[in-house]
C-alpha cells in the first residue's frame, strides 16, 4: 500500500509487480513490452474489488496499478460533489506519478464511466479499454432524482442498510449461495465506504454526459464485458457499447451479475488476457519511466 497526494487529496494505491516471469507467461516479451494495466472500482467499491485480476496479470508480467478513488476505501474523503470529470483527473494526475505515459485503462461501473470520461479528455495516455459492466449513455432526469434521494439517504443511515439491500444485486442471487466468501467480501467493501465519499460520487454521477458519440471516435482497441445476469447494465448496454467502439470485443460472462470479475474471475481473465495479448500485437512496444514498484500480487 502506498499513498500519494493529487489535486490536493491523499489517494492510496497497490501497484503490482512479478519481476520473475517465465516466458512462456509473458509471450516471450519482457515486462517493458508489455503494457501498464491500470484498473478503475466502482461505486461503492475499493481497489481490493480487483484483486483477482492484479494478481493474474502482474504473473503474466504487466505492471498492474489499482488506486481508491477519492472517497473511497483508504483515500481521503471529500464531501460535496464528485464528479466524474475530477475522479478521472486523479487518475491522469496519479499515472503521471507513477511515470507512466500510456497504459490499458480499465473499469467497472462507474469506473467505466470514469475511463469513458479519461478517454474524452487524455486519448493519447491510452492504448486500450476496458468497459466492465458500464454504459455509456446520459443520466435521465428520474436517474437523477434517485441519486440525489440515495446521496441523502446515504449520509443520513450510513452505508449498512444499502450494502444488504443491493447485495443480490451486485452479485447475483445465486452466487450469493453458492460464493458465500465473495458475498461477504462484496458487502464488506460496500459497508466500509464512507457516507460522504459514496454521496459525492453520487451526485457526481447525476450530472453524467453522454458517451455514445465519444465511443464511436476511440482509435484504440477496447474490451467490453458484462455479466448474463446483471441487472444494473443488461447485456443489451454492453452491445450497444460494443456497435459504437470501432475496435472492440464483447464478452458475456455467463453465471455472474454486476461483478463478474469477482463472481467468475477465471472466465473474466482469460477474456482480459486475450484481449492484451491483441493489444501489444496492434500496438507495439510499451515504456514508462520511473522504476517499477516491487509489490507482488496479494501484498498490501
Amino acid at each position: 500500500m502506498a499513498y500519494v497526494s493529487v489535486n490536493g487529496v491523499t489517494l492510496g494505491y497497490d501497484e503490482h509487480v512479478c519481476r520473475d516471469v517465465p516466458p512462456s507467461r509473458a509471450n516471450g516479451r519482457s515486462a517493458v513490452d508489455l503494457p501498464p494495466v491500470v484498473l478503475v472500482h466502482g461505486h461503492p467499491f475499493n481497489r481490493r474489488m480487483w484483486a483477482p485480476q492484479a494478481a493474474a496479470l502482474a504473473a503474466d508480467g504487466h505492471r498492474v496499478v489499482t488506486a481508491d478513488l477519492r472517497g473511497y476505501g483508504e483515500s481521503e474523503v471529500v464531501p460535496g460533489v464528485t464528479t466524474l470529470e475530477v475522479f478521472a483527473r486523479d487518475t491522469l494526475a496519479l499515472l503521471d506519478h507513477l511515470g507512466l505515459e500510456r497504459v490499458v485503462l480499465g473499469g467497472l461501473s462507474m469506473g467505466g464511466q470514469i475511463v469513458m470520461d479519461f478517454y474524452r479528455m487524455f486519448p493519447e495516455r491510452v492504448c486500450g479499454l476496458l468497459l466492465a459492466d458500464t454504459f455509456a449513455a446520459a443520466e435521465t432526469p428520474e436517474g437523477r432524482a434517485a441519486r440525489h434521494a440515495m446521496a441523502d439517504r446515504l449520509l443520513a443511515e450510513g452505508m449498512d442498510a444499502y450494502a444488504d439491500e443491493v447485495l443480490d444485486r451486485m452479485v447475483a442471487p445465486y452466487n450469493v449461495t453458492a460464493l458465500p466468501q465473495v458475498a461477504a467480501d462484496v458487502r464488506a467493501m460496500m459497508r466500509s465506504t464512507p457516507p460522504e465519499g459514496a454521496a459525492a460520487a453520487l451526485r457526481g454521477r447525476a450530472e453524467r454526459p453522454d458517451y455514445r458519440e465519444l465511443l464511436t471516435r476511440v482509435t484504440v482497441p477496447a474490451l467490453v464485458v458484462v455479466g448474463r445476469d446483471d441487472a444494473y447494465t443488461p447485456v443489451r448496454d454492453a452491445e450497444a457499447m460494443h456497435r459504437l467502439l470501432p475496435d472492440s470485443t464483447l464478452t458475456v460472462v455467463q453465471g455472474a451479475a454486476h461483478m463478474p470479475n469477482l463472481e467468475r474471475p477465471a472466465e473474466f481473465n482469460a477474456a482480459f488476457r486475450a484481449f492484451l495479448t491483441r493489444v501489444c500485437g496492434t500496438t507495439g512496444h510499451y515504456g514508462a519511466t520511473g522504476e517499477y514498484a516491487t509489490v507482488r500480487p496479494g501484498e498490501d
